[in-house]
């Protein structure tokens, strides 16, 4: 990821076609040191293609990657009614609220000037 984000960066500085020196330097410039084998990869990869088009069909295939299986099941439910979702923030609320009774409670110190 180091590799691809010193690529992606040396492009957005203007530089369509980085070298693995360019991507050296940019990863050596913050500390990192490079592997080659990866940057000779990802060169290997990229080689003459557009960045921009990359992007869009890396886009497209996380598109139809399942992604934990949850994000359906959450949709259906605030479709239906959100009686899961509305809960959630009531129980909040009642934490809080303990929470000021017990502070309350202490700035008596433990008795009451009515008492």
């Amino acid at each position: 990821m180091k590799v691809i984000a010193a690529y992606l960066l040396a492009v957005l500085g203007g530089n369509t076609s980085p070298s693995a020196d360019d991507l050296k330097s940019i990863l050596g410039s913050v500390g990192i040191d490079a592997d080659d084998s990866k940057i000779e990869l990802l060169l290997s990869e990229v080689k003459g293609k557009d960045i921009t088009e990359l992007i869009a069909s890396g886009r497209e295939k996380l598109a139809s990657v399942p992604s934990g299986g949850g994000g359906a099941i959450a949709v259906a439910a605030s479709g239906g009614g959100g009686g899961a979702a509305a809960a959630a923030p009531a129980a909040e609320a009642k934490k809080e609220e303990k929470v000021e009774e017990k502070e309350e409670s202490d700035d008596d110190m433990g008795f009451s000037l009515f008492d």
